[in-house]
């Protein structure tokens, strides 16, 4: 775990185990020295235990009577009670009411996730049930659409709500059409190798005939196709200044304005933000409180700011990352988590992230190799 709060995952273990021990070996995990918080003894690291998995399960606070029933070791609840004030001291634990049990701080959650939380791998139906539905979402569809399902996918697993943040993809060109529409406008439609159609619209000079977009047109599908539109703009730019490309003056303008127009870094090419399941954040709503956070993060959703630096955060680890309330800087007015993993195209370039967001109480090991799997298969359909 990096000073961030990550779990860089590699493979996924092949059953549940304690993530002292075979778990950080085998996931290629990364993390700092524990801090003292790890010396507890036996006892209060059972009843931290204990206060945190009754809250991932219920989301409520755990009292000290129905505490000492569940321990393993005979302890009253005076005990229990005395214990607990150690932990609170400690900013493990906290009482969010007069007289009510203990729940977990965001930062016990931390140590919790980082000293004793058990991540395992999925099963063989749960993978092919990834596979099924992002190979079948991937067939005859555009990018988007595999993305689409791939967040629809995470909600439904996750009973949270599923993210995928995308970068503006360099697409790779099938057709190319230029269409005049008025004396000093001309649409650009783009066919791309994915099946995706884009339009532009880009200024022509004034009493340009058809002919020129006509030879424009057949110009480029003679010569780009297949390549991205990065890549045409630097070859037809080289080709033109040599004066290697048999265009007419006019012809050559019109090729360039509608290629750089596409390439430029414009609005458009900011991440795009895709987000499903968010009804399943309501379901199990604890108190008025807790509508107001979820109200927080439907507005933080809205909104879309920042979401370069979603990216960022998945960019920093290798493989799947865990943010726990206001760790996550991105969703942090209504103290949500995040789990989050970059995917990859066919060169491994980090092209994007998925995950899922929700209340802190996630399931935290169910998740974390769910999206860490389902990123992988989205690189390679991609791919």
């Amino acid at each position: 775990m990096s000073a961030h709060g990550d779990w860089c995952l590699g493979n996924p273990p092949s059953s549940f185990v304690p993530i002292e021990s075979q778990l950080r070996n085998e996931l290629n995990l990364t993390r700092p020295p524990m801090t003292p918080l790890s010396d507890l003894d036996e006892r209060s690291r059972e009843i931290f235990k204990r206060v945190v998995e009754s809250y991932l399960e219920t989301g409520e606070p755990l009292g000290s009577r129905n505490l000492s029933r569940l321990l393993p070791m005979q302890l009253s609840p005076a005990s229990v009670r005395n214990i607990m004030s150690d932990l609170e001291h400690l900013g493990l634990i906290y009482s969010p009411h007069t007289s009510a049990g203990r729940m977990p701080t965001e930062q016990g959650l931390r140590f919790f996730v980082d000293a004793f939380m058990e991540f395992g791998d999925l099963t063989q139906d749960e993978r092919r049930h990834i596979e099924t539905l992002a190979k079948t979402s991937s067939e005859g569809n555009t990018i988007e659409a595999v993305l689409t399902e791939a967040s629809q996918l995470l909600s439904g697993l996750s009973r949270g709500a599923g993210l995928v943040v995308s970068q503006k993809q360099d697409i790779r060109i099938r057709h190319i059409e230029f269409v005049l529409l008025e004396p000093t406008k001309a649409l650009v439609v783009m066919v791309g190798e994915d099946g995706l159609v884009e339009n532009r619209l880009v200024d022509v000079p004034i009493g340009m005939p058809s002919s020129a977009l006509t030879e424009a047109t057949n110009y480029l599908n003679a010569n780009i196709r297949g390549r991205t539109i990065s890549e045409a703009v630097t070859d037809l730019g080289r080709l033109i200044s040599a004066g290697q490309a048999e265009l007419d003056k006019l012809t050559a303008q019109v090729i360039e304005t509608g290629l750089v127009n596409w390439s430029g870094k414009d609005e458009e090419q900011r991440p795009s933000l895709i987000v499903r399941g968010r009804s399943n954040l309501l379901d199990d709503l604890q108190a008025r409180e807790d509508l107001e956070r979820i109200r927080l993060l439907f507005d933080e959703l809205e909104t879309k700011r920042d979401l370069t630096r979603l990216l960022g955060l998945a960019e920093q680890g290798d493989g799947v990352r865990i943010f726990i309330g206001s760790e996550n800087k991105l969703f942090s007015l209504s103290g949500s988590s995040v789990v989050v993993a970059p995917y990859r195209d066919s060169k491994q370039r980090i092209v994007g992230a998925l995950g899922v967001i929700g209340p802190t109480r996630l399931n935290y090991a169910r998740i974390v190799p769910m999206v860490d799997y389902t990123a992988k298969v989205v690189g390679k359909l991609l791919g």
